[in-house]
């Protein structure tokens, strides 16, 4: 028979902090969360970022689950702009203890990425795309309505290693809708010419969400890291 765990045992597996995984969206690689991953590392925090191709759906839901069960204790999932579509889906995963959603999609059990975005007013960044071979690209002078908050050199290099998705991406479906079971945090971006704002507040709304609203380009963990730093610890200490 096994002995009873010490009352310091309990109290330190009780006080261990959640694993974080880092969920991108389009036109970026994980390397987006640099700013914000780096203190959470410091502080002792388990942090992975899932690097995904942006080929299919079902493909990226999958390497964000792969990441997950990496994870050594409960996970709070963190993703940006498409990356909401991903967490919503892979985060039913019993691991995932909560989530986090930065100027992000979340589409419901009916809706594709592009069924929820259609539902709102088309934002700038659409004038600014470009398809070629079947990938989307941000073209040339579209950046700052993806990053405009940025300095002009971190622009420019958002610009020059920016990843392109399959022009198909926002059309497929994936069952799972975490936010209905999973405590979740929700980054509205305000300034956002990428996904539209009053997409990111109805959003929210639905999944019943503690809102932080900020000031910023679609990219606030770029942008406003510390900002985006806190939220992440909040959702992370109310697991």
């Amino acid at each position: 028979m096994a002995a009873p765990e010490s009352f310091n045992e309990r109290n330190e597996m009780s006080s261990e902090k959640p694993s974080i995984v880092f969920v991108h969206g389009l036109w970026a690689d994980g390397s987006c969360f640099n700013k914000v991953a780096a203190p959470l590392i410091a502080e002792g925090y388990e942090v992975f970022s899932s690097q995904h191709s942006l080929d299919t759906l079902e493909g990226d839901v999958a390497m964000v689950t792969q990441t997950l069960e990496k994870a050594s204790g409960p996970v709070l999932l963190v993703g940006h702009s498409y990356g909401g579509t991903l967490i919503t889906a892979a985060g039913i995963h019993e691991k995932v203890a909560g989530l986090v959603y930065i100027s992000a999609l979340a589409p419901d059990e009916e809706e594709t990425s592009q069924s929820q975005q259609e539902k709102f007013p088309q934002t700038e960044i659409f004038q600014h795309i470009a398809l070629d071979a079947g990938r989307l690209w941000i073209a040339d002078g579209g950046i700052s309505f993806f990053c405009g908050d940025l300095p002009e050199d971190e622009q420019k290099l958002v610009q020059a290693t920016q990843l392109s998705a399959a022009a198909s991406l926002f059309s497929e479906k994936i069952d799972g809708t975490a936010w209905r079971t999973k405590p979740s945090h929700y980054i509205l971006a305000k300034n956002d010419q990428t996904v539209h704002p009053d997409l990111e507040r109805s959003a929210a709304e639905r999944m019943g969400a503690t809102v932080t609203e900020l000031e910023s380009s679609h990219v606030p963990m770029v942008s406003q890291p510390d900002a985006v730093l806190e939220v992440v610890k909040t959702a992370a200490a109310a697991l």
